[in-house]
Parts: C-alpha cells; sequence; structure tokens
C-alpha cells in the first residue's frame, strides 16, 4: 500500500499565503505525477496543479500565477506554495499520486485524508 500524508492547512487572512506539503510513503517503485485537488463545500473536486516526474506542471486557471507546485523526488514529497490567497480558494485540499507499486508493478492511485485550507476576507 501507498499512503500519503498532507500537512499546511490553516486559516490565513485574503492575500496571505500558505505551504500545504504530502509525503508518499510504502510500496512505491515509482511515482509518475503527483498532484493537489481541492473540493469547496457544493462543489466537485477540481484539479489545482500537478507535477509530473521529469517536472513539467500543470496548474487550473483559477491559481495560475499565484500558485506554485514543486516536488522532491528523493523524499516523494510534493509542495503547493499558495500565495495571494482569495476567499474562493477556500476548500479541503487533497494530495494524489499515481505510479508504480515496487512489489507487484501495478498501478496505484493513492489519495491523502486531505488538508482544510480557508481564507478569510
Amino acid at each position: 500500500q501507498v499512503q500519503l500524508v498532507e500537512s499546511g492547512g490553516g486559516l490565513v487572512q485574503a492575500g496571505g499565503s500558505l505551504r500545504l506539503s504530502c509525503a508518499a510513503s510504502g510500496n512505491i517503485f515509482s511515482i509518475n505525477y503527483m498532484g493537489w485537488y481541492r473540493q469547496a463545500p457544493g462543489k466537485q473536486r477540481e484539479l489545482v496543479a500537478r507535477i509530473y516526474s521529469h517536472g513539467s506542471t500543470n496548474y487550473v486557471d483559477a491559481v495560475k500565477g499565484r500558485f506554485h507546485i514543486s516536488r522532491d523526488n528523493a523524499k516523494n514529497t510534493v509542495y503547493l506554495q499558495m500565495n495571494g490567497l482569495k476567499p474562493e480558494d477556500t476548500a479541503l485540499y487533497y494530495c494524489n499520486a499515481v505510479g508504480l507499486s515496487y512489489s507487484d508493478s501495478r498501478e496505484y492511485d493513492c489519495w491523502g485524508q486531505g488538508t482544510q485550507v480557508t481564507v478569510s476576507s
């Protein structure tokens, strides 16, 4: 099994910053990509940002220029630096990792428990 442990959420005023971290551990042979999703009350879960093993990234339009995703391959950890936060960024943020298992080379698609980000106006 693969486990994801998230940290870094919290309450911040509009215009502030937060940094989310997500560490993957367990039966990992490789990680193809890691990313962050978010889900606000009454809304569908949406992709916020994703980073691939070779370093390419993509972002949802709403966060471009404000959020930055990075990755430490040696630590199997992904970070989401969130600057210029807005009230509409308030959501439960989930980490996601997709790759191959060490034991049987089967693909895994793993999710974290979620970390709350609340931005006050």
